[in-house]
């Protein structure tokens, strides 16, 4: 299959979905202010997000760099503590808990996939997805660890250690990994970031699918115009505020929204 048609065949998708009832938010957050530093020091990395990510839908983050979408992205995550508001996780409050509660929030319910892939090298592909289970002291269900790894087409590479595999295929397997546990939210930081054009495209084929076959609900953060055009939505962040969306995207719209905000921050001054 080419891109192209791949990409059509994620419109079709993506307009199907935009036709039905908006799904239920699987993560929110609520007046989401960072701050890093103090006094002349203070950096505000997010001044007062409020932003609710679909359920079953693929959510970009794109801005200009010290934007602050990392910063948002790893605070959604609870991965970051935030200064002021709130973050959920369905109907779970992550900045209401104890670091022992949030710990089994984050490795129950949430997936994460790293730009660095950030696997074992002494391990196979197949120990590396399983990893999250194992630690958590739980069995892989055997049905959906062959859907998934059939999915990410890597069933004749379990076997295979990390140093054994392309790039593209290390990334395949830590998507892998982000969803054996089912969790309720992947997010996705730089994933095609260190891939060439190509194993880029696998990566966001295998995401784009596990949307639309799994229902699984996913938020990206990219700079990649064409990495954004595979999601559903695009929120663009400006100085550590919501500022945009677009629904649908094209590689060609979001690099206009991305020139318009580049612009529009130079002229504030803005980092």
């Amino acid at each position: 299959m080419t891109e192209g048609t791949a990409q059509m065949g994620a419109t079709t998708a993506r307009t199907a979905t935009t036709n039905a009832t908006m799904p239920a938010a699987a993560a929110r957050v609520e007046g989401l202010t960072k701050v890093y530093g103090a006094g002349d020091a203070a950096v505000h990395a997010l001044a007062g997000v409020t932003l609710e990510l679909g359920r079953g839908e693929f959510t970009a983050i794109m801005g200009p760099s010290g934007s602050g979408k990392s910063t948002l992205m790893h605070c959604a995550a609870g991965l970051d503590a935030v200064t002021r508001g709130n973050v959920f996780v369905g109907d779970i409050d992550l900045t209401a808990l104890k670091e022992k509660d949030l710990t089994r929030v984050r490795r129950d319910r949430i997936g994460f996939v790293f730009q660095a892939f950030n696997l074992i090298p002494t391990l196979s592909a197949e120990e590396n997805i399983l990893l999250p289970l194992a630690i958590a002291g739980r069995k892989p269900d055997a049905e959906w660890f062959e859907r998934v790894v059939t999915a990410v087409g890597l069933k004749d590479r379990l076997s295979h250690r990390p140093a054994q595999l392309s790039g593209g295929q290390q990334q395949r397997v830590a998507c892998a990994r982000a969803l054996v546990s089912r969790p309720e939210i992947v997010f996705a930081d730089e994933p095609t970031g260190n891939l060439d054009s190509t194993s880029g495209a696998e990566v966001l084929g295998f995401l784009r699918r596990s949307v639309d076959e799994f229902g699984q609900t996913i938020v990206m953060v990219t700079h990649d115009p064409g990495a954004a055009s595979w999601t559903d939505r695009v929120v663009f962040l400006a100085d550590g505020r919501v500022v945009d969306e677009l629904q649908s995207p094209t590689p060609e719209r979001v690099l206009e929204k991305m020139k318009n905000l580049d612009a529009a921050t130079s002229g504030t001054g803005a980092h």
